[in-house]
């Protein structure tokens, strides 16, 4: 699958050594426990709380518009304290999403406007449709398809499901390109969602 090129304003932009691209509009809060292990996209507006507890991301991860990666917080009798969240590689999350989870797999689709609970945990090639809230503590199965609030399960991905993400997470890289003219830079509304890169595929 190639996508059309996405277009971003260099100036505000950093790209890594590694290949990270991170929107200077973002927020990255305790940067030295914040670990992003190559090829990632973080887009406008969203924030990384690293100073709760660390965050590490996979390769090939895109991290879209006003997204919130916030460690999950577990209560005890007289205290409580955060947890670590961990991403695995080729994830794709949505924009206007909030990611509490204590892991996610890999080859992931999460979509727009979704929120995963405090501590859930999503299993590889699982898909999050636009708008669902996964409720704190969940498991969502490898290869499930969950929607609605609370989640629940409505299908299964397919087997391709693994190369789907792959194949789609690195074009999405490979067409994110830089451009000096603000002008010319395409709008968060616009730019592609993965959501239905399986619907033929099934």
């Amino acid at each position: 699958m190639e996508l059309p090129d996405i277009y971003y304003y260099k100036p505000i932009y950093v790209e890594t050594a590694s290949g990270n691209k991170v929107c200077k509009q973002s927020v990255l809060s305790g940067a030295q426990n914040i670990i992003l292990n190559g090829k990632n996209i973080v887009m406008e507006d969203c924030v990384v709380r690293g100073d709760l507890a660390g965050i590490r991301t996979g390769r090939h991860c895109v991290i879209s518009q006003k997204t919130i990666l916030h460690p999950p917080f577990k209560k005890f009798a007289k205290n409580g304290a955060y947890f670590p969240l961990h991403i695995g590689d080729h994830v794709f999350i949505g924009a206007d999403s909030v990611i509490c989870a204590g892991t996610i797999g890999t080859c992931v689709h999460i979509g727009r406007d979704c929120v995963i609970g405090e501590k859930s945990v999503l299993k590889d090639c699982c898909i999050i449709e636009d708008g669902t809230v996964i409720p704190p503590q969940s498991v969502v199965p490898a290869f499930a398809i969950y929607s609605g609030n609370p989640g629940r399960q409505i299908g299964e991905a397919p087997e391709s499901m693994e190369d789907l993400m792959m194949e789609y997470t690195r074009s999405f890289y490979r067409h994110f390109k830089p451009v000096l003219d603000l002008e010319k830079a395409t709008s968060a509304a616009s730019a592609p969602n993965s959501a239905r890169i399986w619907s033929t595929q099934q």
